[in-house]
């Protein structure tokens, strides 16, 4: 007689929450289906072992659920996370840095090369670890998970099933290779990564002229090769269709968008194979004349400053700009003082001590710039020294234009004096400064190398020499045909839609001498449509003409209406200019067709949707992405919203705030002594900022992000200023509170419970087992690439590139996105993330030492410690 087997009870409580508990006894009983149930059949009937391994599972799991409630979340989220991230970037810029200097590095893939550089750059930062034996061999991969798997069941086991070798090596193998490996290959997809990039920022329209930017900047000529093959596709699809009226013309401009792509493609491609692909910055030097930025404008204008210090700084002139800056702070601080003084006065309240503290200031400037112990000294003629010397002793009460006369006369030296302005327009830091302005011109993609025939695009094959004082300057000319002006701004409301409507009133004189007068209505998109257009067609425009840029949030409000009237008014009549009409009659139609009483045909809008298909088919491939991402906390966008809404008002007024912080702050600060290359991010971060949680987050990203630690002093002081009121304004004292309270939200029980659901749906949905995907084509791969690259682009807000400038903001982005782009490097940043989890979750025990243990195989680790011993015995 068969007995039947005596029945396991099974608790099947796990954290106390029934919220996470019931989709998680879902997932272990999906994997014990899927992994275990499905061959243990085919040996045994006897259920009894299935219970045990599932008691076990249990029993992990509820370990793990008590210990990760003891856990303070909020310093791993805020401080940790963020500085191994930094930290990563930092050592995929040093590797970077390594190979700019090879002279084949553009001219065939160094993937191997740049993997390679990367780990020798991590040793040399983290000294005693480097994980490239376990990034890079599949074998001591899994050979590293299964020994960190088997600490980890004996942390979380009890002892009795710990000891149990059968049941230990089936839950390691399992865990290791079932659960982790294949989520560790997954998360380090290059690929799999830019999808999700696409997929994070879907809401957002594409952007054409970042497409067309990344197209001119990439160095990877299978992205190219993918996206000009995509385009021939597309040619010949609207090639083939039979259309009539309308659509003929529609079909054409999409047809010349397309072929203008192409030859972009082609031009690059044919540039990088034979070599001949130049640094930007030096070709667009040598083409044309670079527009000219006034000293006056270069002085207040945070990023042209920087350059500008930096130039004066090389020529040992370095005093005489910060007294020129010193002093314009100290006449805005003196001017506010006495107002402030006044209102006392008149209130019948003292305020005696102000001017003492303005005296002292005063004798403070003049001390450090003008007197015989100054060092180094302002270089103005004695006797004005003198003069002021004595203004200072005898007045009880220094005004704030004390020092003006003295400021004028070194205003004009740094204007007139060869060494100084002159020669900075001629230096290539002045071109870099262009750059990040936005205001260099860009080389026109030609028909042939040679450049003796048309360009493609039906651009003049000569470019147009006008800098933006030649056309600002220039006469009237009254054979001109056109006049327009935006004569009024209003709201609409089109169907929930709300949007800004510009009146442009329009006067054109007829041949016979009679007059028209007319008004057209355009929206900001039709004026952006109509730009992209005209730059493509003109490419030497590009420097020339400059939209207003976008803003995305409160751009309905009435102030900004009216300065955005203003300056697209400003940009019609640059565009009307007679000298402008001249250089370029063929741009006459484009103005015409822009100011006709119709409505506007944009020409961009269906080429932009087409981008969608450059990643087809990315949206069916996208599900599980979609499922497991969803439950991202509303919260987080709203807040950012809130910082891009206040970054444009901070923006604004850098200016003023500039002024303010160079009276306050010494402005000749001591580079630090921590060499940046050799250390972690938060081991330079500074002491005064700890104690504010976004303060300390956006510094550590932005400093590694833009590499502004390389650039000057100054302006970092000057940003870290801006971010502390950006987050003032934005937040108030309560930010702090604040964020604790959303790392609250993210480990709520509801929320975790929303993570396993997601997690369920994505690897079984329907509660079946979901397929791996089949590799996708290369093609598919490089257009999705680029297709990421330019949704990054195109959601940078035009305020960050006002604050760092436009250069420096591309190179930030695209060296983040080049940092994802290596599997070995991603695997690399897995790994930092899953060790710094551990050590956050079990501090208690040994992790860090445990870690150098199981990556002491790497032999790069036994070189550079053999290198230091011989270093020191050297010395």
């Amino acid at each position: 007689m068969r007995l039947e087997p005596k029945p396991i009870k099974i608790d099947r409580r796990l954290t106390g929450s029934h919220y996470i508990d019931e989709p998680l006894q879902q997932v272990i009983q999906f994997a014990l289906r899927d992994y275990i149930q499905y061959w243990y059949y085919t040996l045994s009937e006897d259920e009894s072992f299935l219970l045990e391994i599932r008691q076990t599972v249990q029993n992990a799991l509820v370990q793990f659920s008590t210990r990760s409630k003891d856990v303070d979340w909020q310093p791993y989220f805020t401080t940790r996370l963020v500085d191994d991230f930094a930290t990563h970037l930092r050592v995929f810029r040093k590797a970077q840095d390594r190979l700019e200097g090879r002279e084949d590095c553009k001219q065939r893939d160094l993937s191997e090369e740049m993997v390679e550089s990367f780990f020798e750059a991590e040793v040399e930062m983290e000294r005693n670890i480097c994980r490239d034996v376990v990034c890079t061999s599949s074998k001591d991969e899994e050979g590293f998970l299964r020994d960190l798997c088997e600490v980890l069941l004996y942390l979380l086991l009890p002892p009795g099933d710990f000891h149990n070798k059968n049941m230990r090596y089936f839950l390691r193998e399992i865990l290791a290779r079932g659960v982790l490996l294949p989520l560790i290959n997954q998360l380090s997809d290059p690929d799999y990564i830019n999808q999700f990039v696409i997929w994070m920022i879907r809401d957002s329209s594409c952007n054409y002229e970042a497409f067309m930017n990344i197209l001119k900047l990439t160095d990877k000529v299978a992205e190219l090769e993918a996206v000009k093959d995509k385009a021939l596709e597309e040619l010949q699809y609207l090639r083939s269709l039979d259309t009539a009226g309308d659509d003929i013309n529609v079909i054409k401009n999409q047809i010349n968008s397309l072929l203008f792509v192409k030859k972009v493609c082609e031009t690059r491609i044919q540039r990088l194979n034979s070599g001949k692909e130049v640094d930007a910055l030096k070709l667009a030097a040598n083409f044309g004349k670079l527009c000219i930025i006034p000293l006056e404008h270069i002085l207040v204008h945070n990023i042209a400053l920087q350059f500008f210090m930096d130039y004066m700084q090389a020529a040992g002139a370095q005093a005489e700009l910060f007294f020129w800056l010193t002093v314009e702070g100290y006449r805005v601080t003196a001017q506010q003082q006495l107002e402030v003084m006044e209102g006392w006065e008149r209130d019948g309240k003292k305020g005696g001590g102000t001017k003492g503290l303005l005296k002292a200031a005063a004798l403070g400037v003049y001390e450090q710039y003008l007197s015989d112990k100054a060092s180094p000294r302002v270089q103005v003629d004695e006797a004005s020294v003198l003069k002021l010397g004595e203004k200072l002793q005898k007045d009880g009460d220094p005004t704030p234009e004390i020092f003006d006369e003295i400021q004028r006369k070194v205003y004009d030296m740094m204007l007139r004096d060869d060494r100084y302005y002159p020669s900075f327009r001629q230096s290539p830091l002045y071109v870099r400064m262009l750059a990040e302005l936005d205001m260099l011109k860009e080389p026109s993609y030609r028909g042939s190398d040679d450049g003796d025939g048309e360009s493609f695009n039906g651009s003049p094959t000569g470019s147009i020499n006008l800098s933006l004082d030649d056309l600002s300057n220039s006469c009237h000319d009254d054979n001109l045909q056109l006049h327009a002006f935006i004569s009024d701004t209003g709201v609409c409301n089109d169907h929930g839609k709300t949007y800004a409507l510009y009146a442009i009133t329009v006067f054109r004189r007829n041949h016979d001498g009679s007059e028209e007068t007319w008004k057209t209505y355009r929206r900001y998109s039709d004026f952006h449509d109509f730009h992209m257009r005209i730059t493509e067609q003109f490419d030497n425009l590009t420097s020339i003409l400059k939209l207003p840029g976008k803003k995305t949030f409160n751009n309905m409000d009435r102030d900004f209406l009216e300065k955005r009237k203003k300056d697209l008014n400003t940009y019609l009549q640059l565009l009307l200019n007679p000298e402008m009409v001249k250089a370029c009659p063929n741009l006459v139609p484009y103005v015409y067709d822009f100011l006709e009483n119709k409505q506007y045909s944009k020409g961009k809008g269906d080429f932009a949707r087409k981008m969608d298909t450059f990643v087809n088919p990315l949206r069916s491939s996208m599900r599980n992405v979609s499922n497991a991402v969803k439950g991202l906390p509303d919260s987080l966008a709203e807040g950012m919203n809130k910082a891009a809404d206040n970054m444009g008002r901070m923006s604004e007024k850098l200016g003023q705030d500039i002024k303010q912080s160079m009276f306050k702050v010494p402005p000749m600060l001591p580079k630090s002594d921590i060499d940046p290359e050799h250390c972690r991010v938060s081991a330079q971060l500074d002491d005064n900022v700890d104690d504010n949680i976004p303060l300390r987050v956006m510094l550590l990203l932005m400093d590694e992000v833009f590499d502004l630690k390389e650039r000057n002093q100054w302006l970092r002081r000057n940003i870290k200023n801006l971010l502390q009121q950006l987050i003032r304004a934005t937040y108030g004292d309560t930010i702090n509170r604040k964020i604790v309270d959303h790392v609250d939200f993210m480990t709520a029980p509801e929320q975790v419970a929303d993570y396993v659901k997601k997690f369920r749906d994505s690897y079984w949905p329907n509660g079946i087992l979901a397929e791996s995907p089949p590799r996708r084509d290369k093609n598919i791969r490089m257009r999705t690439r680029v297709a990421a690259k330019t949704n990054l682009l195109g959601i940078m807000p035009d305020e960050l590139k006002h604050i760092i400038g436009a250069d420096t903001t591309r190179k930030g982005i695209l060296r983040v996105f080049d940092m994802f782009q290596h599997g070995p490097m991603n695997r690399r940043l897995v790994y930092v993330l899953l060790e710094g989890f551990l050590e956050t979750m079990f501090p208690q025990y040994k992790f860090p030492e445990l870690f150098v243990k199981l990556h002491s195989r790497s032999p790069r680790t036994t070189r550079y410690t053999q290198k230091l011993k011989s270093t020191s015995l050297k010395r």
